[in-house]
């Protein structure tokens, strides 16, 4: 099966400011991916990359195994302030993507806006912010995409709008079997939708996978003080993530391919959230 989104080295330039780095990845198709870092990060570069709206200045990338190209129908995309028109009514917006897309498909853009509870002679700029990312969602997924790209979809939503929003997304998922690319801040969010993780740091790619992996495979070792470059556990198969030390205790964040098996380390699980801050804090690779 063809990856949903391949770079290799990929950099990006405005001038003298650089917003993305010699950034390699791999991400799998069908599959519904978290992608999360901090801010300059480069994850809206990315994905307005991969829905060609930027050209890189190096590097390659290819989405669905060609290089991207703006408005095709294999690809939707919602740009961090879900953009849409505020003069359109939202009947208008379905129209105007029905006209602008041969993909689309009409019964199920009219059955979302319903199950939203969209008002179709409403204007758009008289919608809530939810509303409007509702809307846009919709117009993305109408065109039928093979690959739907989300910027931030739910940053400005309260909870009960996000909550409905990715409701909204997973079933969309479910029903078309989509591959999906979200960037997101809310790693609570993510971790209720998505089955694979990226984290990206200044363009580098911390760490990248199943999310039931990732959250099997991490652990936090807690101990009695100790230097680590010395520790017994520090074995091939065993990576330290992050590392914090008190005068009598230390604290690891390590991934490990196997049982970590050493009575002088308290091992606890972690969820995806502290995953997610081991490396955004961590050890660069």
């Amino acid at each position: 099966m063809t990856d949903a989104l391949t770079a290799h080295h990929l950099t990006k330039r405005y001038g003298r400011r650089t917003a993305l780095t010699d950034c390699t990845l791999e991400i799998p198709a069908g599959r519904v991916v978290g992608l999360v870092g901090p801010n300059g990060a480069g994850k809206s570069t990315l994905l307005q990359l991969a829905c060609g709206l930027l050209d890189p200045t190096a590097g390659r990338i290819e989405v669905l195994g060609k290089r991207p190209v703006s408005g095709v129908k294999e690809v939707g995309f919602v740009a961090q302030d879900t953009p849409v028109y505020p003069g359109l009514t939202v009947a208008e917006h379905l129209r105007l993507g029905a006209r602008l897309n041969p993909s689309w498909d009409r019964a199920l853009a009219d059955r979302r806006i319903d199950q939203v509870g969209l008002d179709p002679a409403q204007k758009a700029g008289k919608l809530s912010g939810g509303q409007r990312a509702q809307l846009a969602l919709t117009v993305a997924a109408a065109k039928r995409p093979e690959l739907l790209l989300l910027d931030e979809p739910v940053a400005a939503l309260d909870p009960l709008a996000r909550r409905t929003f990715l409701q909204g997304l997973m079933e969309l998922t479910a029903d078309q079997g989509i591959s999906v690319i979200m960037s997101s801040h809310l790693v609570a969010d993510l971790e209720r939708v998505c089955d694979y993780l990226i984290v990206l740091v200044a363009s580098e790619v911390r760490v990248a996978g199943d999310v039931d992996d990732l959250l099997a495979s991490h652990h936090r070792l807690a101990g009695r003080r100790r230097d680590s470059t010395g520790l017994a556990v520090l074995e091939k198969s065993v990576a330290v993530i992050e590392e914090s030390h008190t005068d009598v205790q230390s604290t690891l964040v390590v991934r490990s391919t196997a049982p970590i098996d050493d009575p002088s380390w308290q091992v606890d699980r972690l969820d995806l959230e502290d995953v997610v801050l081991a490396y955004l804090s961590g050890r660069p690779r």
